[in-house]
């Protein structure tokens, strides 16, 4: 009888081991296989957009080149900004993004030290990288991860180099910019300056306003009495184009003008289109947008660590006025 009970609790200890240790080794197993469920759900990172110029055609090519990368690098984008170059609202947005920690920030660069405070302390205290398009801001004064666009410098060079040969070697210019001269336009004015420098019959006058439609309007009335001998204007911000001509025509016919611009203005492309305009640079939105994204998703996956801090340029080429002399 003590056997037959002795047996009885043998056969009983083996059953609970076993049933012990499998279910130990089903633990074990669901354990190991965790982190690599979390990973899965935290593959998608959000980035965002943020303009100035909204619903605007070049920027709606960078929004929509950004937009097609993003689908394509399996990531959340979202384009925020302002209208008509509100600075107030523009550095809300970038806060608002801060403080929502996102992965990443993609920005039009604004060579001001609200910006400046918000790329260099703000975004860099939240460990949240930024990368500026278009429009870059001096490297040293901002903790930017890279810029992607176009070069300015040259972009001033090749509308130089275009005045030179449709008006030649002599001749007053007017150089319409914006009072708050950002760094683009520095960048511009460098490279048109370098090249006109070269020809001491070619007057350079600068001129600035405020970039708002009032202040370009009065300042080309002013301009249009001071220096009735003028030549050619250069609008180095481009939102000045549509005053400079408005202005002209008011008084005579473009067509004794050398006008040139720049592609981030609206008003810019209806010009050229109208033969209003003597050239244009082109630039390449839609691939800023793309390359941006690229770059950034590069960066937050280890891909590409630094980044060039010189910046990666997009193309630009100079076109010239359908009814161009």
């Amino acid at each position: 009888m003590k056997k037959i009970a002795t047996l009885v609790s043998a056969v009983i200890c083996v059953v609970l081991f076993y049933f012990t240790i499998e279910s130990a080794l089903d633990v074990y197993s669901a354990s190991w296989q965790m982190p690599e469920n979390e990973n899965q759900g935290s593959v998608n990172k959000r980035i965002v957009l943020i303009t100035q110029e909204l619903e605007t055609p070049f920027w709606d090519q960078v929004s929509y080149g950004a937009r097609n990368q993003a689908e394509k690098d399996n990531i959340t984008l979202e384009v925020w900004g302002s209208y008509g170059n509100n600075h107030e609202n523009f550095l809300k947005q970038i806060e608002l993004a801060i403080y929502s920690k996102v992965d990443g920030i993609i920005v039009q660069g604004l060579d001001t030290d609200g910006f400046k405070e918000l790329s260099k302390v703000k975004a860099a205290s939240y460990g949240i990288p930024i990368i500026t398009v278009a429009n870059d801001v001096p490297p040293s004064d901002s903790l930017r991860k890279t810029y992607v666009g176009s070069d300015q410098r040259y972009a001033g060079e090749l509308i130089a180099r275009q005045l030179i040969s449709d008006m030649g070697t002599s001749g007053e210019v007017i150089l319409m910019l914006d009072s708050k001269q950002e760094y683009y336009q520095k960048e511009r004015l460098k490279g048109i300056q370098s090249s006109l420098q070269r020809y001491p019959e070619i007057t350079m006058i600068p001129a600035e306003a405020d970039d708002s439609r009032e202040q370009g309007i009065a300042l080309t009335k002013d301009l249009l009495n001071r220096y009735p001998n003028a030549n050619a204007y250069i609008a180095v911000n481009s939102n000045f184009t549509e005053d400079i001509i408005g202005e002209i025509q008011k008084r005579s016919k473009v067509e004794p003008y050398f006008i040139y611009s720049f592609d981030d203005s609206s008003a810019s492309l209806t010009a050229l289109q109208q033969g209003k305009l003597d050239g244009m640079i082109e630039q390449s939105p839609k691939e800023m947008g793309e390359r941006s994204v690229h770059l950034m998703v590069q960066w937050l996956n280890n891909e590409m660590v630094p980044l060039d801090l010189d910046g990666y340029l997009t193309d630009i080429r100079l076109v010239k006025g359908t009814g161009t002399r």
